[in-house]
């Protein structure tokens, strides 16, 4: 593919998982369908209501930041084919992330694959041992067990985290504060970039 529908593009920084207070560039494509009722950029879920941009469209935008990484989410970004995009950034000196729900099969190459799965659409194994960091949303709390399963399907070198559902953020962090106590290969990660006020 040679061009794509984004929702929005910018520069900031990153706000949750390992890479949390690194500057990064971010590509929000447009298109999921794996249905999450408590997603935070539903307006992301239908592609046909986004403008296509090219890829050189893209790096001309990157370009103008002094980035030097490159976050491709959504959405869900790995519905679409993003072998040509990741090779052009990586040729331009980028480094190359993904967030991903893991419900299609990933293209393209990747310096960090951040896989957060979600109940309402199974990830693909594949994807599963692919993950650089496995970030479980906790909404409620048979989360938890349901994190468990998971964690033990993604490679040993995999970081855990468990994340709160923004919305349920004052319920669910004092349970995963003692749960991360108890078990001490998780790690927690916050939505930072909310407390920031950033994008």
């Amino acid at each position: 593919m040679d061009s794509f529908p984004v929702m929005e593009h910018f520069y900031t920084i990153q706000g949750e998982g390992l890479h949390t207070g690194t500057a990064a560039y971010f590509i929000r494509l447009g298109g999921c369908d794996v249905g999450c009722v408590w997603c935070d950029v539903k307006d992301s879920w239908d592609a046909s209501s986004h403008p296509k941009l090219t890829i050189n469209d893209l790096l001309a935008e990157a370009k103008q930041t002094p980035a030097k990484i490159v976050v491709i989410t959504g959405g869900e970004p790995a519905m679409y084919n993003l072998e040509k995009l990741t090779k052009a950034l990586q040729n331009e000196g980028y480094k190359t992330h993904i967030e991903t729900s893991g419900a299609y099969l990933l293209t393209g190459e990747w310096d960090w694959v951040c896989l957060s799965p979600k109940k309402f659409k199974k990830p693909v194994d594949s994807v599963m041992q692919l993950a650089d960091e496995l970030k479980v949303v906790v909404f409620n709390d048979s989360d938890f067990k349901w994190a468990e399963a998971h964690a033990q399907m993604v490679n040993p070198k995999c970081t855990l985290f468990l994340q709160p559902e923004w919305s349920k953020e004052a319920e669910m962090n004092p349970k995963i504060i003692e749960y991360a106590k108890l078990n001490p290969q998780w790690r927690i990660s916050l939505q930072t970039h909310k407390y920031l006020d950033i994008p």
